[in-house]
């Protein structure tokens, strides 16, 4: 008894999903290669003006010398910035051409990893460096992480002679962090101040210059940042003019009575070292000679209270 063969659909359905429909089903996957996006991808292949760079379907992308990082790439410097095969994430800088490539660019990553770390650095008022390399009549220009940096005049430590700065690194910290914008504008003055500010110890005598006097009180500066002496401060008894007492430029010592960093305020007193009310008035060059053995001597002995 013959047995007619019984055939498989499905198995006729495998056979005739042939490499032709494969090679269809690999170009209906959907691939965004829109500018900005972020896309995996592996090296394969150097070239003297870039790297090619393998990221899945029938596109190919590629990344010119000048997108491989935030400093002067050369053919040379590929290996090692991009190994062969490594599997690494690329920003796409322009979308697909009429050939199918894509541009892509590390640098753009980089760059934005910069604008991240300073608005971190911003927010919690850290200093870093800056290399100027340029000046017009507003500041100084220089670079920062691969940004370019502006320094407004009025937010340097010299203002005057802005030549002598360029090719130096000075200390700054952000003023304003905008990477919609491009736009970073820092401070040399604000950083030199919160480095001296951390360097004050409050119940400490230090020594300052009087840098200006108003009606309530006399503006110290001790090297490089301004505390308050307030008039109520300079004596156990009523001052009746500051200017009769202190001048512009003068050199006293100071005791730090409060360090605010939050609002940016030292409170300095030199009553605190007088023995008498009045005393300061009367033997002012006497008060300041010995002023740290005074306050001292002061602290050691419990009946006599700041106040």
């Amino acid at each position: 008894m013959t047995f007619a063969s019984e055939s498989n659909p499905s198995q006729d359905r495998d056979i005739s999903f042939s490499m032709d429909d494969f090679a269809q089903a690999l170009d209906s996957q959907s691939y965004d290669f829109s500018r900005g996006k972020l896309v995996p991808g592996k090296a394969f292949e150097y070239s003297s003006d870039g790297v090619y760079v393998d990221i899945g379907g029938k596109s190919s992308g590629f990344v010119p010398l000048t997108e491989m990082a935030l400093e002067r790439v050369t053919e040379a410097d590929l290996p090692e910035i991009l190994p062969l095969d490594e599997e690494r994430e690329f920003y796409i800088l322009r979308g697909q051409d009429d050939n199918g490539q894509v541009i892509l660019s590390l640098r753009q990553l980089q760059l934005q990893q910069a604008w991240e770390e300073l608005q971190e650095i911003q927010e919690s008022d850290k200093s870093l460096q800056m290399e100027v390399t340029g000046k017009n009549q507003g500041g100084i220009t220089g670079e920062v992480m691969g940004l370019r940096a502006f320094v407004p005049r009025s937010h340097l430590l010299e203002r005057d002679n802005l030549e002598m700065l360029i090719g130096q690194q000075i200390t700054v910290s952000c003023l304003e962090v905008n990477p919609e914008t491009k736009k970073l504008v820092l401070s040399q003055r604000n950083a030199m101040r919160a480095t001296a500010m951390q360097q004050i110890v409050a119940k400490t005598v230090v020594s300052g210059k009087v840098a200006s006097i108003k009606p309530y009180g006399v503006f110290v500066d001790i090297g490089g940042v301004t505390g308050l002496l307030h008039i109520s401060q300079v004596s156990k008894t009523q001052i009746e003019s500051l200017t009769q007492l202190f001048q512009i430029g003068q050199s006293i010592n100071v005791v730090v009575t409060d360090v605010d960093e939050y609002k940016n305020r030292i409170s300095l007193s030199t009553k605190l070292l007088e023995e008498y009310p009045g005393e300061l008035v009367e033997k002012f060059d006497v008060v300041m000679a010995n002023a740290e053995e005074r306050y001292q001597a002061k602290q050691e002995t419990p009946e006599n209270p700041e106040s």
